[in-house]
């Protein structure tokens, strides 16, 4: 069983920017994508961006957010970090890490999720 540990997120106004921290307990086949989703109430997970751990540091974002997120994995292939830059109140939502055989926008692709943290934007 994978863990991942969240760390990041919280309440920022207005063209600010925000990063997340996820830190997964171990390599293994089963998680070596990792990503991020988030999530609006009622909604489902949107997946935001994901790296393949041992791929070598090529990274894929969703459309609408490309230019505004930098997603980074650090040297131990065990951490992720997610920078969202010029934040609206629309961003907000609650952000999860994920980790999952291969990389996909689909939730129900990973196998594992870390807790999630809430970002909140004020105007």
């Amino acid at each position: 069983q994978v863990l991942l540990a969240e760390s990041g997120g919280g309440s920022v106004q207005a063209g600010g920017s925000l990063t997340h921290s996820c830190a997964a307990s171990e390599y293994t086949r089963s998680s070596e994508c990792m990503a991020w989703f988030r999530q609006f109430p009622g909604q489902e997970r949107e997946g935001l961006a994901s790296t393949y751990r041992t791929e070598g540091g090529t990274f894929y974002y969703i459309d609408s957010m490309k230019g505004r997120l930098t997603m980074s994995l650090d040297n131990t292939k065990n951490v992720i970090r997610l920078q969202m830059n010029s934040l609206t109140p629309e961003d907000t939502a609650l952000y999860f890490c994920a980790a999952g055989p291969w990389c996909t926008l689909v939730a129900a692709e990973y196998n594992f999720w870390g807790q999630g943290t809430q970002v909140t934007v004020s105007a």
